[in-house]
């Protein structure tokens, strides 16, 4: 990994995308039966857990809501209750609905969307308001197929810990850095975002758990832990 990586023995961006699949297991994320699902949960885990995101998917699939035309028409105090396990559920209706509106009315639904270009699709997300770069490429990636890596907290924890990046890192300069490093390939995209995510639930937590971590043996931070208690 140039530009990063001095020692011999650090791991590469494929081996460590191994690792975690042959210890983790192939991820299936992002789960949901439509493309609309997908992109209402990638504003719905905004800050909170799935777990939490399940439930409010359940109840939106209970009330015929799972899909962008008709939350678009949704009443937003309708929506907070069916919502209110995400967390700042009002907010997050507002967003949502924002969302769904822009979507239906600019491009009449997630087919219309489609239909731009990469750069272009990425732009239209941006514009929404409550729309950042973590949902947008959330929402490009598994609910659209588009190639584009997304980066979360998790990501930029895992990699200064490994590989010594700035905790601090852009979000783009963390993406540029991920995907000049791993194949361009739409089913690892999806997978390795999966994969960090879990090792950030398990192991990589803001308090390390390094016993057990699979990539414990490669991390610059594990080593130094283990050096300073004598291990």
């Amino acid at each position: 990994m140039a530009g990063i990586v001095g020692e011999k023995d650090r791991i590469s961006a494929d081996m460590l995308y191994g690792i975690l699949r042959g210890h983790f297991g192939f991820r299936h994320w992002w789960p949901g039966d439509t493309k609309d699902e997908i992109a209402i949960g990638a504003i719905l885990t905004q800050q909170t857990t799935w777990r939490n995101v399940e439930r409010a998917i359940d109840n939106l699939k209970k009330e015929g809501l799972l899909s962008i035309n008709s939350i678009a028409r949704c009443k937003k105090s309708r929506l907070e209750r069916l919502i209110r396990s995400t967390g700042y559920y009002r907010q997050k209706s507002s967003r949502l609905i924002g969302f769904c509106k822009t979507i239906s009315d600019s491009y009449g639904g997630f087919e219309g969307l489609e239909k731009l270009g990469d750069k272009e699709m990425r732009s239209a997300l941006l514009s929404i308001n409550g729309i950042g770069p973590e949902t947008a490429d959330s929402i490009m990636l598994y609910a659209a197929g588009r190639k584009t890596f997304v980066v979360d907290a998790y990501t930029k924890r895992i990699f200064s810990r490994i590989y010594g990046t700035k905790i601090d890192i852009s979000y783009e300069e963390m993406q540029r850095l991920i995907t000049n490093l791993i194949p361009r390939r739409l089913a690892v995209y999806k997978d390795f975002h999966a994969q960090l995510v879990e090792l950030g639930k398990n192991n990589c937590k803001s308090v390390p758990i390094c016993g057990g971590c699979p990539v414990a043996s490669y991390c610059m931070h594990a080593k130094r832990n283990a050096a300073n208690a004598g291990i």
